[in-house]
């Protein structure tokens, strides 16, 4: 079994044992292989959260959280910031904040109340990011209940997120010098990726590299930084707090990949809007840039990008990019960050809470849309 050096991180008081791992618990809990890792019984059917049962109650603990930030004097103000708050999430980002906290301990009972407010930091930053994005997009629906720019207007929903992401800064900076600076790095890698591709808007010579720099920042830059809060308030050691950040960040590339793949590939039904939206938008992912550079279907399908386009034309041009290898290679691609993910958690020791993050990069391994095709 891998024990972790001190590093320089200190351990804060009241966290006796965070760093001696219990032999017979990793015996029983924290085996594991890239492929058939030993799960609970139906475990690796239910969420990767499931694994770890402390994190049920922690996440409500979340929720919780999450609603007294976005509580206001006012009315109104607490309706529109509530707004998809209330309306649920997956809690991706704190759930990965949590079980990077408890990364050393053998057997955890509970989160800490400052990881609890580490994790509604960076949810609070996600939300207040899907106000903006509505807006951007002009979208009508969010989470399956209306958007707040399409029942409030865009300027109320572009305040909305505002607040939230002051919110989040509160409880970043409640939290520590640290914390405050990660949260900070969030909020602006999340507006530089955005802003990138915002650029890229209809642009047929979008390039991979671009592409990447914008995932990089409006997606797996807030997965990264939540493992490396969750760190942070746990006093992870450095080396562990290293392979955490470089977890989040491939995860979050992968899983970006992953969803855009599933803009090409997947039913109208499936996906609650239809297919090829990314197309209509003008947001050219990588497999339409692999399918831009492809000798046969290349040109055709430049001749109908580059502008805003009819379903008629999204749907052809959707055909286009299926019948070349470009979603094949873009399959290619995810699995290679997905992998970077796998690789990264190898650093980490043998716990309960190490193991949620090994299921979590197993289930986007085994994805089927990177395993079919």
């Amino acid at each position: 079994m891998r024990h972790l050096a001190a590093g320089k991180r200190r351990v804060r008081p009241g966290r006796r044992g965070r760093r001696h791992i219990a032999a017979e618990h990793v015996a029983t809990v924290g085996k594991h292989s890239r492929r058939g890792a030993h799960y609970p019984r139906g475990v690796d059917h239910a969420s990767p959260f499931a694994l770890l049962p402390c994190l049920a109650d922690d996440l409500r603990r979340v929720e919780e959280e999450l609603l007294r930030q976005a509580s206001t004097p006012d009315q109104f103000v607490t309706e529109l910031v509530r707004h998809l708050v209330t309306a649920g999430g997956k809690l991706v980002r704190p759930g990965f904040c949590l079980s990077s906290a408890l990364v050393c301990e053998a057997a955890p009972t509970r989160s800490s109340d400052d990881a609890v407010r580490g994790g509604a930091s960076v949810e609070l930053i996600h939300v207040g990011s899907l106000y903006h994005d509505d807006v951007m997009d002009d979208a009508t629906t969010r989470r399956s209940v209306a958007s707040v720019n399409a029942q409030w207007g865009n300027l109320r929903a572009i305040l909305a997120g505002d607040y939230l992401l002051g919110r989040a800064s509160a409880i970043a900076a409640s939290l520590g010098a640290e914390v405050a600076v990660l949260l900070a790095e969030a909020i602006t890698g999340v507006c530089e990726g955005q802003i990138i591709e915002l650029e890229a808007t209809y642009d047929v010579d979008r390039s991979e590299q671009r592409y990447e720099r914008a995932v990089s920042g409006k997606t797996a830059s807030l997965l990264s930084i939540s493992c490396r809060i969750g760190a942070a308030v746990g006093g992870v050691p450095t080396d562990a707090a290293s392979a955490l950040g470089e977890f989040g960040l491939a995860y979050g590339m992968a899983f970006q990949i992953v969803d855009d793949i599933l803009d090409l590939v997947a039913t109208e039904s499936q996906l609650g809007k239809p297919a090829g939206n990314d197309l209509a938008e003008g947001t050219y992912t990588l497999p339409v840039i692999r399918a831009l550079a492809d000798p046969v279907a290349g040109d055709e399908l430049r001749s109908i990008l580059g502008r805003p386009i009819d379903d008629a034309a999204r749907d052809r041009a959707a055909e286009l990019v299926r019948s070349t290898n470009a979603v094949d290679e873009a399959r290619d691609t995810a699995r290679q960050w997905a992998a970077r993910a796998q690789s990264a958690l190898s650093r980490l020791p043998d716990t309960p809470a190490a193991a949620v993050l090994r299921l979590a990069a197993d289930r986007l391994v085994d994805n089927p849309t990177l395993t079919v095709g």
